[in-house]
């Protein structure tokens, strides 16, 4: 495909060329993200739903954010119109979603696969669409979408996240194909266990016993900084190097069921 539609852009990227919107930017991996950035010297936008987390987060690291329920379409417009207005993007990083829920495919509920496809995919679908054309206009950059070691292999348990893990990973692989020929990379990082404060308390309806259970003899699964060092890593590569997908588990995880624990 041309580059000509882009040419007359690309003086423009100087100007957006550190900077950042974050989605899931209140804990875990988000915040984490956010954190990494600022410290490398990245203007951000944190995105998030809870505004008191927000608050703090940009206190703590000078980050601009943005309290926004990113299922609905009102508030991606009013993200869209808020990086707009404020100086347009470098860097796309879909981080926000989750899993609710271990139930065995003939007990899930298809309210429940329903909310994990909004949360992750439509999300992450959303927030491109919206956001695809202010890359464009500063001359390009990144989108970025943080999968789960869920979207490349399943597990007992785990059918309604690894469903939309694997469609979330498609949107990443789709809109590649699509995109050849422009300035705009576009990257997939797929995390295995990964240990923070909400991921699988959520996911296991906020029991804290089951929960820590997950981590149990496990000698050092990834932390949210893990991530966060990948994800601005895989960003700060020259240009023309993009990173299509990066699968990353702790030491001890051979796979998504195969995991040593010391007893």
């Amino acid at each position: 495909m041309a580059w000509s539609g882009f040419i007359g852009t690309m003086t423009a990227s100087a100007e957006v060329s550190k900077r950042a919107v974050v989605t899931g930017a209140s804990s875990g991996i988000g915040a984490a993200t956010v954190r990494r950035l600022r410290a490398e010297g990245w203007d951000v936008l944190g995105v998030a739903r809870r505004a008191d987390r927000l608050a703090a987060l940009a206190e703590e690291t000078g980050a601009d954010v943005l309290a926004a329920d990113l299922t609905s379409p009102e508030d991606v417009a009013r993200l869209a119109e808020h990086v707009a207005a404020t100086g347009g993007v470098r860097s796309v990083l879909n981080i926000a979603g989750g899993a609710i829920g271990v139930d065995r495919v003939e007990h899930g509920a298809p309210e429940i696969w329903a909310r994990m496809y909004e949360i992750n995919v439509l999300s992450t679908l959303r927030v491109t669409q919206a956001l695809l054309p202010l890359l464009r206009a500063g001359g390009g950059g990144d989108v970025v979408v943080v999968t789960s070691t869920a979207g490349h292999d399943t597990y007992p348990g785990g059918g309604g996240y690894v469903a939309a893990k694997h469609a979330e990973r498609t949107i990443a692989n789709t809109l590649r194909l699509e995109l050849v020929g422009e300035p705009i990379r576009v990257i997939e990082i797929a995390p295995g266990m990964v240990h923070t404060e909400e991921f699988s308390l959520n996911r296991l309806h906020g029991d804290h016993g089951a929960a820590a259970s997950v981590y149990a003899g496990v000698d050092a699964p990834l932390v949210a900084e893990d991530v966060a060092d990948a994800i601005v890593w895989a960003i700060t590569r020259p240009s023309h190097v993009n990173v299509d997908s990066m699968i990353l588990r702790p030491r001890a995880q051979a796979s998504n069921t195969v995991i040593a624990r010391r007893i």
